[in-house]
């Protein structure tokens, strides 16, 4: 067996394959003269060529693995030999067609057909000539087409530059082959003794590392001194890319022969620490650095961890500073540096999510789906950060689990109530003994991702005190535009917090930091209607109390009627925390009766609910007669939500003294002593006499004297009650007020509406006056929550008085 070598410049490697032939020799340019002058048969059957390109005198070995190419190859072996081999525009068609091929190929002769041991068909072929593809004439049993010659144009033989180019093309080709370890330097000789100009330039093309694409242009070019140009470029990149990757292994060479001296020196020390009969923490410090391994570091918090741990290295471990040292190095490969967890992106899922665990909350809700499709869309985004404001009990920190969930992402909840230090937030400097980080880092690593769903429970209830401000501490947390590097004074690093999702509750926003206020982005969770606490109870608190009480659906059935007596009767809240105590009595009283082997109703009734709470306790909030003058029903907003207040007023003998009770806040006193002038100025058309005015004391007085009073909202229920004192009418039925007045009369908007009109419906208002700029926030609540209420919107007092003092004179009145 005799050996065929064929170069292969583009892996790199010689290959050497087993034949019967007896060595080829490199093409002379008498080999290439005779092979120009074969004829161009008229026809051809067409071999495509998935990965490879075939030039004039290269011999190459393929691998036949189709039916149509392995039939081609044995018509043709039986034949004349002579085939046309084209490249492939794409190599994934299985079944290439005559639009899939390229149109210029090279003429090829078989030399050898080899079975292989592993089964597939080994073809040995050697380039003839140019072609170019005139017409495919068929495609089965495989392609045929008719071809005519490629000219190629050839320089004059004395063209210097032409010359030049040849002589550059085989220095560079030696070069490579010296730069490349991979290329035996035998491949010099080939190089040196190849005769042919042309044959030179389409053997380095062959072999050079270029693409199926690049090395089909090269064959397509039709001038040789061009050709020859272009094979030179690319051979220059060839060369330029070895140098650097032979430079890089010589670095990565010295960088090895560095860590081995350090090797050597570590093992020194250790064997004189054992000498000196110290404790050896080698093993310790090799976790450590396999953990570290592991980490998705910057280089910056790779060349801290690699100080750091340098530092413990060379520190004893019996030293009071090394076991800070070890828990500041644990921290830094605790925590989730560049590792998150992916979003989910289902919408629907996640609306699906926050509508199962909280009824009501539209507006939380459309900004945590708003929020999800921005990052679907965008996939990278800064957190916004949420404030839900409201009242206890609505719901405002469960949400955020709720949230954790529709994201897919961990969730953490803080509380700030009565945090007084600003090292929690920002962590101690390690120097300190005992130092700790703060607790946003503390959390990040027990969360163990960088984007977490933070709730920072009861901002509002931060404290100041001698150890610093918390709150100016959170200015850079909940700053989207400096919580990329948050400093936590223990890290001594900045970590991203961009990508954390802070929600932050609060009861009062009068109490936040304005800074920090500014910094979030505010979200009023409003109290919840009867009907909505009704199917809270239904759908969320009745399960719940059922199931801790250790109880079955069949144990105990608490309905509508039932539920919504327990919120009427027994609950004067916004939230439903109170409403959740009352049911469990329910529940606990049924637990009882199961547990004692008593009997009971499974179906809770009236008689049921009030043998078990008792009377019901919250009837003060229902409407009173309109018998009596002077006494006007006023709309109040509280922290606990709405209620409604009744202005009472009397008249007694006097000298026009004006007196105020009831626990008034100094405002309220203010828009009662408004009221009363308005009067004076304004007696003849509102039909009052001023020797009544002057002659009379007039006493204004607000039940609930414990309850403290305040705010400008019930300076038309004053002055409207004051006029119907001094005039002895009554007041409409059914009738509430709200609104701030001026000395001219007019009357202003106020707050707190959705939370003044569902405390109206609980005690039986049928219609509301209201100032006309607050018909804007009775647009934005839902119609269901305004059935059966009527609203007058008005500008000027007397278009309240007008509305609201009938002619009916009052009951038992006095003759002034």
């Amino acid at each position: 067996m005799s050996k065929q070598r064929i170069l292969n410049i583009d892996n790199l490697s010689l290959q050497e394959l087993d034949t019967d032939a007896e060595l080829i020799p490199l093409m002379t340019s008498e080999d290439e003269e005779e092979m120009n002058n074969e004829e161009l048969p008229a026809s051809l059957p067409i071999l495509p060529l998935r990965n490879m390109v075939l030039f004039p005198g290269v011999v190459i070995p393929i691998t036949a693995g189709r039916d149509k190419s392995i039939k081609l190859i044995n018509d043709a072996n039986t034949g004349d030999k002579i085939i046309g081999v084209v490249a492939q525009k794409d190599e994934s068609v299985e079944d290439p067609t005559a639009a899939d091929i390229n149109t210029v190929g090279t003429v090829a002769r078989i030399l050898r057909v080899l079975k292989m041991p592993d089964g597939n068909t080994t073809i040995i072929l050697q380039g003839k000539k140019r072609f170019e593809i005139d017409t495919v004439t068929d495609e089965e049993p495989y392609l045929k087409a008719t071809v005519k010659e490629f000219e190629e144009k050839r320089p004059e033989k004395k063209d210097a530059e032409f010359s030049t180019i040849i002589e550059s093309v085989k220095d560079l080709a030696i070069q490579i082959i010296k730069e490349s370890p991979n290329i035996p330097t035998e491949a010099t000789f080939a190089i040196k003794n190849i005769e042919s100009d042309s044959f030179l330039v389409n053997f380095v093309s062959s072999n050079m590392n270029l693409s199926v694409k690049e090395k089909q242009d090269l064959l397509a070019i039709s001038n040789l001194k061009e050709r020859a140009l272009e094979t030179l470029r690319f051979m220059n990149l060839e060369l330029q890319k070895l140098e650097l990757k032979n430079d890089i292994q010589s670095k990565v060479r010295f960088d090895l022969d560095q860590q081995q001296r350090e090797y050597f020196l570590h093992q020194q020390m250790k064997t004189i620490q054992e000498e000196l009969g110290g404790v050896s923490h080698d093993q310790e410090i090799d976790d450590i650095r396999a953990k570290a391994r592991l980490k998705k570091w910057d280089d910056k918090t790779k060349q801290q961890f690699d100080k750091e741990l340098s530092k413990l290295q060379r520190m004893n471990p019996q030293a009071p500073d090394y076991g800070t040292q070890r828990n500041y190095l644990e921290l830094l490969i605790d925590l989730p540096w560049n590792e998150f967890s992916k979003d989910n992106f289902d919408l629907k899922r996640a609306d699906k999510i926050l509508n199962r665990d909280h009824y009501g909350l539209e507006d939380v809700k459309k900004r945590i789906i708003e929020h999800l499709a921005v990052l679907k869309l965008r996939n990278d985004m800064k957190s916004p950060i949420l404030c839900l404001y409201g009242p206890p009990g609505v719901g405002k920190t469960s949400i955020g689990k709720s949230v954790a969930e529709a994201l897919g992402r961990e969730y953490i909840r803080i509380s700030l109530g009565g945090l007084r230090d600003e090292a929690e937030i920002r962590g101690h400097r390690k120097t300190y003994i005992g130092a700790m980080p703060g607790r946003i880092i503390q959390s990040l690593k027990k969360a163990g991702t960088a984007n977490p769903v933070f709730v920072l429970d009861e901002i509002d209830k931060l404290s100041v005190s001698n150890t610093g401000d918390p709150s100016s501490a959170l200015l850079e947390v909940l700053d989207p535009e400096q919580n990329s590097a948050f400093y936590d004074n223990f890290l001594e690093l900045g970590f991203d917090l961009s990508k954390v999702m802070f929600i932050a509750t609060s009861n009062n926003l009068a109490t936040i930091q304005p800074a920090l206020r500014d910094r979030m982005e505010i979200i009023n969770m409003t109290g919840y209607t009867i009907e909505e606490k009704v199917e809270i109870a239904k759908k969320h608190l009745v399960p719940k109390q059922v199931k801790e009480h250790g109880l079955t659906n069949k144990d105990v059935v608490l309905g509508k009627k039932q539920i919504e007596k327990i919120v009427t009767g027994y609950t004067r809240e916004s939230g439903v925390r109170g409403l959740e105590k009352q049911i469990a009595k329910v529940i606990r009283n049924c637990a009882k009766s199961i547990a004692m082997e008593e009997e009971y109703n499974v179906k809770v009734t009236d008689e049921d609910i009030i043998k078990i709470l008792g009377a019901p306790k919250m009837e003060r909030d229902k409407y009173e007669n309109n018998d009596v003058a002077g006494v006007v029903t006023g709309l109040a907003w509280t922290s606990v939500g709405g209620d409604i207040l009744f202005i009472e007023s009397i008249l007694s003998k006097g000298k026009g003294n004006l007196t105020m009770t009831g626990n008034l806040g100094t405002v309220m006193k203010e828009s009662a002593t408004i009221a009363l002038e308005y009067i004076k100025s304004n007696a003849e058309m509102l039909g009052i006499s001023p020797e009544v005015i002057s002659n009379y004391n007039v006493h204004i007085h607000v039940p609930e004297g414990a309850t403290p009073k305040d705010g400008p909202s019930a300076g038309v229920a004053m002055l409207t009650s004051l006029v119907s004192t001094f005039t002895q009418k009554k007041i409409k039925k059914h009738l509430a007020m709200t609104g701030e007045i001026t000395l001219r009369g007019r009357v202003l908007p106020v707050g707190g509406i959705k939370e003044k009109i569902l405390a109206a419906k609980r005690a039986n208002i049928k219609e509301i006056i209201l100032c006309i700029e607050n018909k804007r926030d009775i647009d934005e609540i839902k119609p269901e929550y305004l059935e059966g209420v009527t609203f007058h919107y008005v500008r000027e007092m007397s278009e309240v008085l007008k509305f609201a003092i009938t002619n009916e004179t009052a009951k038992n009145a006095k003759t002034l």
